[in-house]
C-alpha cells in the first residue's frame, strides 16, 4: 500500500509533544509514520515491533486526542508495527486461558525508554551493567543467574527490560518470559487452586530466558519456593538462562531457604548503589534527551543537587518541570526551575562539592592519577591519597560509604570505613598531617 500524502502529521506529532509532554520521546519522530488514514482511522506505522504494546497501552489515547484536534474529525488510531501484525511473535508474548475463558497476558510490558544505550552508567552501576550486557548478549552463557540487587529507582528494572529487548531483537527463536514475584506467585497459587499445574510447569520450564523482578517477595510464600526451586533446577540444567532482581542480597531476604540462597548466588550478583552527583548529572541530561529537551546545564545541576536518591525521582523533577513549561508557556530556565523546584539544597554539606572536584585537589597534592587511585595498588604513594579522597568524601558530600568504595574500584563499605578511620587516627597523632588535611579540605570547599 502506497505511504498516504499526509500533510497534518507533523502537527500531530507537536500536539502530542504539548499536551502530553511526559509521553512524548524523540524516538517518536524517527519510528512513527502514518500508514494510513481512512474512514476515520488513523494508522500509524510502528517500525520496531516491541513496542508497539507500549504505544498501544500508553499512548493510544493521547494520538486519538491529537489526531482529532488537529483534524477537526472523529478519528480512530491504531499502531500496527510494520507487517501489520496484531500480535508480537509468541515467543515475546505467551498468553494463557482464564478462569473466565480469556486470553490473558502474563507479561510485563517491554518500555522502549530501557534500553542499554539510554542507561547511564557511573561507578555505583557499571558492573551490573557490564553483566546485563554480557548476558543479552550469550543468554545462558554467562552468570546464571544473574541477580541484581539494590534500592528503590536505581536501575534494576531498566537492565532487566533492557536484557529483556537486546534478546527480542537478537534471537527472535527464545522463547521468554518478564514477570514480576507477584504474578509468578499468584500464577502459581491460581494453578493450584484449579488444577493446572501441568500447565503451570510447561509455562515456566520450557523457557529460554526467565526475568523475575522483585524476587524478594518469594519469601512470603513456602510452597511458591518448593515449586520455583525446582523451576530453577531444571532450567538451569538446561543452560536456560535466569535472571532477578532484589532490593537486597539473597542472603539478607528473610525466610528465603537457604537452598534457595546457594541457588541464587550461584551466578553473579551484583548490587547498584545511589548514583553519585556525576552520574545524576548524566541521568538528567540522559532523560531529557529522550523526551526531545534540551536543558540549560545549570538547570541540570539544580536538579542533580536536589534529588539525591534515585532515577526515578529526577525523571519526576523532569516531567513535573515540562509540565510547567508547557502549561504556562514558558521557555525551561533556571529561574523556573527554582519556581518550580525550589532552590539548591544547602547544608553542613555542600552539593556543589562533588567526587570530581574531591579528586582534582588530590590527585594535584599527591602527583597521582585517578587510574592509580582507582586500582588494586597499595603501596604508600596510592594507599595515602586514596584514604584521603575517602575521608574528604565521606566529610564533605552526602554519598554513602557504598558509593564511595564502588567509585574507587568497587570496594565495599568496609574499606571506606577503615581509610576514615586510619586518616582520623593519624590526624590526632600528627599536628603536620591535620593541617595538610585542612589545607586539603579548605581547597575543596573553595573549588580547588
Amino acid at each position: 500500500m502506497a505511504k498516504p500524502d499526509f500533510t497534518l502529521w507533523p502537527d500531530i506529532l507537536k500536539h502530542v509533544q504539548t499536551a502530553y509532554p511526559d509521553i512524548c520521546r524523540q524516538w517518536f519522530v524517527d519510528e512513527l509514520e502514518p500508514q494510513s488514514f481512512d474512514s476515520g482511522r488513523l494508522v500509524i506505522n510502528v517500525k520496531v515491533p516491541f513496542k508497539k504494546p507500549y504505544l498501544e497501552n500508553h499512548c493510544t489515547e493521547p494520538f486519538t486526542e491529537a489526531a482529532q484536534a488537529v483534524t477537526g474529525k472523529l478519528v480512530a488510531v491504531k499502531f500496527a508495527d510494520t507487517d501489520d501484525a496484531q500480535d508480537l511473535t509468541p515467543e515475546l508474548v505467551m498468553e494463557h486461558v482464564g478462569d473466565n475463558g480469556e486470553s490473558q497476558v502474563d507479561q510485563l510490558l517491554l518500555i522502549p525508554d530501557y534500553s542499554f544505550d539510554s542507561f547511564v552508567r557511573g561507578p555505583e552501576n557499571h558492573f551490573a551493567w557490564s553483566a546485563a550486557v554480557a548476558v543479552a548478549k550469550e543468554p545462558g552463557t554467562h552468570y546464571n543467574p544473574l541477580f541484581i540487587h539494590g534500592g528503590v529507582g536505581l536501575g534494576k528494572t531498566h537492565l532487566l527490560q533492557a536484557i529483556c529487548q537486546t534478546v527480542v531483537q537478537n534471537h527472535d527463536d527464545m522463547s521468554i518470559r518478564y514477570i514480576t514475584c507477584e504474578m509468578f506467585v499468584n500464577d502459581f497459587l491460581d494453578c493450584i487452586e484449579h488444577g493446572r499445574m501441568q500447565e503451570f510447569r510447561k509455562r515456566y520450564r520450557n523457557l529460554d530466558l526467565l526475568v523475575i523482578d522483585d524476587i524478594q517477595f518469594l519469601e512470603i510464600a513456602d510452597r511458591t519456593q518448593e515449586e520455583f526451586f525446582h523451576t530453577f533446577n531444571e532450567l538451569h540444567q538446561l543452560k536456560r538462562q535466569i535472571v532477578l532482581s532484589s532490593d537486597r542480597p539473597p542472603e539478607e531476604i528473610p525466610k528465603l531457604e537457604e537452598r534457595l540462597v546457594s541457588r541464587f548466588k550461584m551466578g553473579l550478583v551484583a548490587d547498584i548503589s545511589r548514583p553519585s552527583f556525576e552520574t545524576r548529572i548524566a541521568i538528567v541530561s540522559g532523560k531529557a534527551k529522550l523526551r526531545g529537551l534540551d536543558l540549560p546545564d545549570d538547570v541540570v545541576k539544580l536538579i542533580a543537587g536536589r534529588i539525591e536518591t534515585n532515577a526515578r525521582e529526577l525523571e519526576g523533577a523532569i516531567t513535573t518541570l515540562q509540565g510547567h513549561a508547557s502549561l504556562h508557556n514558558r521557555q525551561i530556565n533556571l529561574q523556573l526551575a527554582i519556581e518550580v523546584l525550589g532552590g539548591p539544597a544547602q547544608d553542613g554539606r555542600s552539593n556543589h562539592v562533588t567526587f570530581q572536584s574531591i579528586i582534582d585537589v588530590v590527585c594535584d597534592h599527591y602527583d597521582v592519577t585517578l587510574r592509580e587511585l582507582q586500582s588494586k595498588k597499595r603501596t604508600k604513594s596510592i594507599a595515602e591519597p586514596r584514604q584521603v579522597s575517602m575521608w574528604l568524601m565521606r566529610r564533605r558530600t552526602r554519598y554513602s560509604l557504598q558509593e564511595i568504595g564502588g567509585y574507587f574500584g568497587g570496594r565495599d563499605h568496609t574499606t571506606v570505613m577503615h581509610s576514615i578511620k586510619t586518616v582520623d587516627e593519624r590526624a590526632e597523632l600528627e599536628d603536620d598531617f591535620a593541617r595538610e588535611l585542612e589545607a586539603l579540605d579548605n581547597r575543596v570547599l573553595n573549588g580547588g
